[in-house]
């Protein structure tokens, strides 16, 4: 069983920055893919980057492309989200996810998520 707990959400202004972890305990922690995923209020969860278990092949939904960064540091079992030029429609809770998977429809949630962690860009 593994165990995610997501920080470093809060409030900033567009164009801002801000780093998200994810601090994973419990199970083969290393051994799994990790992604990101978002939900804003009223919307379905979606997909925002993701790192193979290996730590290369990067991911990324195409609206956050070129604007956040996935990397992972296996040593602290931590895996980090740098969110870059946020706008306002990057508001949103956002979860940390561990055995993400790739199918043809593309990347997919695995078993263990976090509590998630609060994002919100002023205008």
């Amino acid at each position: 069983q593994v165990q995610l707990k997501e920080s470093g959400g809060g409030l900033v202004q567009a164009g801002g920055s801000l780093r998200l972890s994810c601090a994973a305990s419990g199970g083969t922690r290393s051994s799994y893919n990790m992604g990101w995923f978002r939900q804003a209020a009223g919307k379905e969860r979606e997909f925002v980057a993701n790192v193979r278990r290996s730590g290369d092949g990067q991911y990324y939904a195409d609206s956050v492309k070129g604007r956040f960064t996935i990397s992972r540091d296996s040593a602290k079992n931590t895996v980090y989200l740098q969110m870059n030029s946020l706008k306002p429609e990057d508001t949103a809770v956002y979860y940390c996810n561990a055995g993400t998977y790739y199918t043809s429809s593309g990347i997919q949630s695995g078993d263990y998520w976090g509590q998630g962690t609060q994002v919100t860009v002023s205008s």
